[in-house]
């Protein structure tokens, strides 16, 4: 084996070493997170480390249709996080933010907060 093979091997170890770790902390945090927003950055984030795996697999393996299968997921990737930014704006306001900002009363146990009416008053006086 010579010296560049050598080298070349302990780079491409490393490199999975180190995507498998960024691998398994970002799946924890897409469990973990707390918002929808968090969670669309890891999958996001996701798609970027799959993309680098598939490029050492490629470097290590020398077959260079693994190369086409991360560009083919690079697009996958960006139109989906278009997409899942799509739908987060068209949910408007997060609940998180809605409670920060005091525009929605937080109450324990998803309840209604006592002392007020969850049914809307009619006109005329009656409920």
């Amino acid at each position: 084996m010579t010296l560049s093979a050598h080298i070349l091997a302990l780079a491409t170890g490393f490199a999975l070493a180190a995507l498998s770790a960024a691998l398994l902390i970002t799946v924890w945090r897409i469990i973990r997170g707390p918002t929808l927003p968090d969670r669309v950055l890891g999958l996001d984030m996701l798609v970027a480390i799959a993309i680098g795996l598939i490029a050492v697999v490629a470097i290590r393996t020398g077959f260079n249709l693994y190369i086409d299968i991360a560009i083919a997921l690079g697009l996958v990737g960006f139109l989906a996080t278009v997409a899942f930014a799509r739908f987060v704006l068209a949910r408007g306001l997060s609940p998180e933010k809605a409670v920060a900002d005091g525009r929605v009363p937080q109450a324990k146990g998803g309840a209604a907060p006592r002392g007020k009416s969850t049914q809307r008053k009619r006109k005329g006086g009656r409920r």
